[in-house]
């Protein structure tokens, strides 16, 4: 821990006002130190994070982290603010900052150590030592573990003897309690309510057992403590790895927060579950790791739709490096690469078209797991992992029968609540054992093959052919209304549901590459640009309208919207949503316009500027993207004109009152 923080990244004296202001002086801190190498990268990433969930916690501490590709090794920032700085604790604001940086790789003893540290935050003794500590060298060794916090005196009360013959207590079984901890990055809040849990059971005479799981894997709880516990606790802010270990029991299931901030309640709760004989569902009725992140009162549009991003969410790696790897091989080789002979026949060390073949051809063997892998992650964000089977099973069967991305999308579907209809029939106990490994496999992927082939995969086949057909004729009128309707998807909610499907239905495109869905691919990657440059270009034009952390966030924005990094403009959305949002759509629908009218086409999924060379019309697609990131930039002018806030750290401006009002 010595190495992870020193005196120099100690700022007993911090001024900041605003959480952004403290993370930057303490990153500047590490920037110094060369711990951090891209200020505003790591930056983004810390507010990316903090987008997710506040990180300030009950007691006056708040704990920005993150993971990021811009930190070379984990580092520890630590800074105490007399004024206090808000991270959304519900008790006010802290006093006591910690700024954590892990690298994208961090090994799992470096998580271990910040684990560490995330348990400390919870004792008392540790936090008043630092709001006390003399010296910034005195703060850093007593976080590092050199220096131990003194330990009160015990009161008179405390030292006397107590009088008369003690009384044995009565044998008695405590109720013992296990617990499951995780959170969206996995270093701070996982092991903070696991401490606090923990010290919340001793103070209730209850036994807690606690499994973390952190960034750095998890150590399952021994399965003998887990038949033996009388109920479960689980604070995840991600869905519980191997949940059903923990079915059948009297449960309690809340965000990670809950169990920072109320763990004896969170422990009341599921005692007196147990008292009334509350258990949770057995394996039969096991719920899905969509509706373990789920809220309760959600229905099942909602969870619909997080099954499709489930799949979304893992097809995009499989499409950004197939789609890249073909548009690099048509680029290099020509548009005749498709006709190559396989190299595994004839490959040229030295020729630039035998090296554009190995990037087609690998490139077409990636994408060719697009449909497979899509309905395998709808089903398994149904199911979980009984679901991948028939999952990739049914994709498989969609591209054998020409059902293309639409029928990746149904037999996901079709596997997943198969999967859960044969898991809510009861099975004799000496059968679970071969359910999942036999069973289950075996009798959804014979359901699923029959109804893809001979059922619903002719329909959807039709279905997508006329879908393929009817791009292919996209143009006029209608090919302008489609590139509105999607610019403004694009960026409706920068990078969340709608922009992915958005994105997805461009990319189904890609698996049946013609004119018409290659116009919509451009279209979709224009529009998503938009709104990061467009935030960018007006911090530059009206600087005074935006804080200093806006501005700064600005430059950051350059690149990512030139990289088609649509969440570029979140931190900017998520200040002003009311004046940024509108304005992005409106752009992204001039920009998606735009590059339909000109007739721009994109074989490459991803990849922004950085692949201009390989869009057709790469002139009039760039001014389709300058003019709506024009528009979208006047527009967010415009309307925070109507109403002048001042910039941090700047006086105020007399603002006209009916103004402000109508606004």
């Amino acid at each position: 821990m010595s190495r992870m923080i020193t005196a120099d990244l100690v700022d007993l004296d911090l001024s900041a006002g605003t959480k952004e202001a403290a993370a930057r002086s303490l990153a500047e801190r590490m920037v110094a130190l060369g711990r951090v190498t891209d200020l505003d990268g790591f930056l983004a990433d810390v507010a990316a994070r903090e987008a997710q969930m506040p990180t300030g916690l009950d007691g006056g501490i708040g704990i920005p982290h993150c993971r990021s590709a811009h930190v070379t090794e984990p580092t520890l920032a630590f800074g105490r603010s007399a004024a206090g700085v808000d991270f959304g604790a519900p008790d006010g604001p802290a006093d006591l900052i910690f700024l954590i940086a892990a690298p994208a790789g961090a090994d799992d003893a470096h998580l271990t150590i910040l684990s560490a540290l995330a348990r400390h935050l919870m004792d008392e003794e540790f936090t008043s030592a630092l709001r006390t500590a003399a010296s910034p060298a005195g703060a850093a060794a007593l976080i590092a573990g050199e220096e131990e916090p003194e330990a009160e005196e015990p009161g008179e009360e405390e030292s006397e003897e107590p009088t008369g013959a003690p009384v044995a207590p009565v044998a008695e079984e405590p109720f013992r309690i296990v617990a499951v901890t995780s959170c969206p990055t996995g270093i701070a809040h996982t092991y903070m309510a696991a401490e606090s849990l923990e010290k919340a059971g001793q103070a209730a005479g209850v036994e807690v057992a606690v499994e973390t799981q952190g960034s750095a894997g998890f150590t399952r709880l021994d399965p003998a403590v887990v038949a033996a516990a009388d109920g479960v606790i689980f604070a995840h802010d991600v869905p519980v790895r191997e949940k059903e270990r923990f079915a059948g029991k009297p449960t309690v299931d809340v965000g990670v927060k809950a169990g920072i901030n109320r763990p004896a309640e969170l422990i009341a709760e599921v005692r007196g579950r147990a008292e009334r004989g509350e258990v949770s569902a057995g394996s039969a009725a096991k719920p899905t790791p969509v509706e373990n992140a789920g809220e309760p009162h959600e229905g099942y549009g909602t969870k619909l739709r997080k099954w499709l991003m489930s799949g979304v969410s893992y097809m995009v790696p499989f499409v950004a490096a197939g789609g890249l790897l073909i548009a690099l091989g048509f680029a290099i080789g020509g548009w005749d690469i498709d006709k190559a002979p396989s190299v595994t026949e004839y490959f040229a060390w030295g020729q630039a078209d035998s090296w554009a073949a190995l990037m087609f051809q690998t490139g077409g063997l990636a994408f060719s797991f697009l449909v497979p892998v899509l309905a395998g992650y709808i089903a398994y964000g149904m199911a979980d992992r009984p679901g991948l089977v028939p999952g990739f099973v049914g994709g498989a069967i969609a591209l054998t029968v020409n059902a293309g991305f639409l029928g990746g999308l149904v037999a996901g579907l079709i596997a997943g609540a198969t999967v859960l209809a044969i898991q809510r029939v009861r099975i004799p106990a000496v059968l679970r054992g071969v359910m999942p490994v036999v069973v289950i496999p075996l009798v959804s992927s014979v359901v699923v093959g029959f109804l893809m082939f001979l059922v619903v995969g002719k329909p959807i086949a039709s279905l997508q052919k006329a879908l393929t057909d009817w791009l292919s004729g996209l143009s006029g009128a209608n090919a302008v209304i489609l590139g509105v309707i999607l610019g403004l998807m694009m960026c409706f909610d920068l990078g969340g549901p709608v922009n992915k499907v958005a994105y997805a239905f461009a990319v189904g495109g890609l698996a049946n590459p013609n004119e018409g869905s290659l116009k919509v691919m451009a279209a979709v990657m224009a529009a998503g640009m938009v709104p990061p440059l467009a935030m960018a270009l007006a911090t530059v034009v009206r600087g005074r309208l935006f804080t200093r952390t806006e501005r700064e966030n600005g430059k950051a924005a350059w690149v990512l919207g030139a990289s088609f990094i649509s969440e570029g403009a979140i931190p900017f959305a998520a200040a002003d949503p009311l004046r940024v949002i509108p304005a992005a759509m409106a752009g992204g629908a001039v920009t998606g316009a735009l590059s339909m009218t000109f007739e721009c086409t994109l074989r490459a999924p991803h990849g922004g500027l950085f692949v201009i060379p390989l869009i057709g019309n790469p002139l009039l697609y760039l001014l389709a993207i300058v003019a709506g990131t024009v528009v979208s930039a006047g527009l967010v002018i415009l309307l925070k004109g109507v109403r002048r806030t001042a910039p941090e750290g700047e006086p105020a401006q007399a603002v006209d009152t009916k103004v402000t009002v109508a606004a």
